[in-house]
């Protein structure tokens, strides 16, 4: 098995997200020894916000790119075929101001190419990366599975449909929410790593 492990805090070693993330790495290499392994920090190693360049270098046929758009192009076209290579994604997503940290938006906007991991045809669109299974590490500090903030909930809901556009259905979430609520916090981590099931 080949697992792409992708985290997406700042925090570093204090990051809850990568904590749950490591945490359903290490049941999947208990359940499948002999994995490899791919790990990136996508905050300290991360992709460039989407500039002209970028767009210009995915809407340009590869004969006909300049040295400039091969060069933008690079960090596209090696996440996406890391992530075809890939049987298993796992992904560490803190939530912030109710959705996504930069970081994995910016990754997202590399792998997202029509022709690449989605086409268009006359039934709509098709999403071309399939039979991945998927693990969402999602932490925050709040309660948003439940309750009135459900609604504003834009993280797990944003994977769900981006990651199944492209063709990835098979998602498994695991959160670790309520950090900040003083009821909820101490055994946040706990309860959501005694709750992986791989």
């Amino acid at each position: 098995m080949k697992i792409l492990q992708l985290n997406s805090s700042p925090r570093g070693a204090a990051s809850v997200s990568i904590k749950l993330s490591d945490a359903i790495v290490e049941k999947l290499q208990e359940a499948n020894p002999g994995s490899t392994l791919v790990v990136h920090d996508l905050v300290k190693n991360g992709f460039p916000h989407l500039e002209e360049v970028h767009i210009n270098s995915f809407f340009t046929p590869a004969e006909g790119r300049s040295p400039e758009l091969v060069e933008a192009v690079k960090h596209s076209d090696e996440a996406i075929a890391e992530l075809k290579d890939a049987d298993v994604i796992v992904i560490g997503a803190p939530m912030y101001n109710f959705s996504l940290h930069s970081s994995l938006k910016a990754w997202i906007d590399h792998i997202a190419r029509k022709g690449e991991t989605f086409n268009y045809s006359g039934n709509g669109p098709e999403g071309l990366v399939k039979g991945k299974r998927v693990y969402l590490a999602i932490s925050s500090g709040g309660v948003y599975t439940e309750g009135f903030m459900k609604a504003y909930d834009f993280t797990e809901s944003y994977l769900r449909s981006v990651l199944g556009f492209l063709g990835m259905t098979d998602i498994t979430v695991y959160r670790a929410e309520g950090l900040n609520v003083p009821d909820l916090k101490e055994l946040a981590l706990e309860k959501a790593i005694e709750s992986i099931e791989i």
